[in-house]
């Protein structure tokens, strides 16, 4: 018989391990510890909250992705958000305004969230939202940014709430960044680096995992440089590609098991938290999505099961987060497989998109 696996129990340690990890990455900055410990305190409330809610048949995941912009200065080469339409050069129309997601927040801190991952298009954009988010301090905010929008005043926010993190985009050195995101952007992105580890604040790196650059970015070369300007948190996403041009880049077998391995070594070298999706999911039971432990909430409001698979059956502009937590697409989800079982090993929504999609239409009374 198998075992029973505990996910509450599973997440509430691993985000006790994060937290205690940051602790010790960030000791020698008493501001940062001093929030850090009062974070730590707020998330085993939230914790209790969410155990609280578990008991009343609504499960309240401790993780949500808030794209909060659909505008981007940037065009990077494969960009999945783009091709979906997520991210678009057009005037955004109809996005969430700072007042909804100031709402939202407020909100999901009630349900006992403890992570808003922040990002867009370029989240830096929305600085309305970004302070929103910086006054609820029961919260950490990691920003996903791509660097080149830092100005003083953003400086100040960062230092002024801690629970603030950016978190860059990199693609590796000089050469994979500027080639991916655009000439200049890397010596930008560095000087700004430069100028966090100079006010003694934290930041974290998001890299997108590609067959080209996976030992550049999992290199000492490339890390030290990082952790030597306080880089706290690293972030390996799987690249996702947009089309068969670009499917030679996704990641593979040998790449997933190199990447296994490459963690493995990485959190016993560097005093650091370090995560990779989706290769971490399989320690958490398979895919975290559709409300299972995160789901994703676009510019719109449109509650999505993911960022790389978007569809929705529920806005969050119609109704609460709480009822987003139910909506049918995601308990369909998870009870009928699609975010479990066999599949190749990369993101099982994107492979499964159309299965998705089809769900999605079914549900929504879309025929043809």
């Amino acid at each position: 018989m198998k075992d029973y696996f505990d996910i509450q129990k599973h997440i509430e340690q691993g985000v006790e391990k994060i937290i205690a990890d940051t602790i010790k990455a960030t000791r020698k900055d008493p501001k940062e510890s001093a929030f850090m410990a009062r974070f730590a305190a707020a998330s085993r409330k939230a914790s209790k909250r969410r155990l609280e809610l578990e008991k009343e048949d609504l499960h309240v995941p401790g993780f949500l992705i808030a794209s909060i912009t659909s505008s981007c200065n940037l065009h990077c080469a494969g960009c999945y958000s783009r091709c979906t339409g997520g991210t678009e050069d057009t005037e955004p129309t109809e996005q969430l305004s700072a007042s909804d997601w100031e709402r939202i927040f407020k909100e999901a801190e009630d349900l006992g969230v403890s992570f808003i991952m922040l990002a867009g298009g370029e989240p830096l954009l929305r600085r309305a939202v970004i302070e929103s988010a910086g006054k609820t301090q029961s919260i950490l905010f990691p920003v996903f940014t791509n660097g080149t929008f830092m100005d003083d005043d953003y400086f100040a926010l960062f230092d002024r709430c801690r629970n603030l993190v950016p978190v860059f985009s990199i693609e590796g050195g000089k050469i994979a960044t500027d080639v991916r995101r655009g000439t200049g952007v890397y010596d930008q992105l560095m000087s700004n680096i430069d100028k966090f580890s100079g006010k003694g604040l934290i930041f974290g790196a998001s890299i997108t995992v590609t067959t080209d650059n996976i030992r550049e970015v999992t290199s000492p070369q490339f890390l030290d440089t990082l952790m030597d300007k306080g880089c706290k948190l690293v972030i390996y996403i799987e690249y996702v590609p947009v089309d068969e041009k670009t499917e030679h880049l996704a990641p593979g077998d040998a790449e997933r098991e190199y990447m296994d391995e490459a963690m493995t070594r990485l959190r016993n070298t560097y005093n650091a938290v370090m995560l990779s999706f989706p290769g971490d999911e399989l320690a958490m039971g398979g895919c975290m999505a559709a409300g299972r432990e995160f789901f994703h909430i676009n510019s719109h409001g449109g509650a999505e099961p993911c960022p790389f698979s978007p569809y929705s059956d529920v806005n969050v502009k119609e109704t609460s987060l709480k009822a987003a937590l139910k909506s049918e697409l995601f308990g369909k989800l998870r009870s009928e497989g699609l975010i479990s079982g066999e599949h190749k090993g990369g993101c099982v929504l994107y492979e499964k998109r159309d299965e998705v999609a089809a769900l999605t239409n079914m549900l929504r009374g879309i025929t043809g």
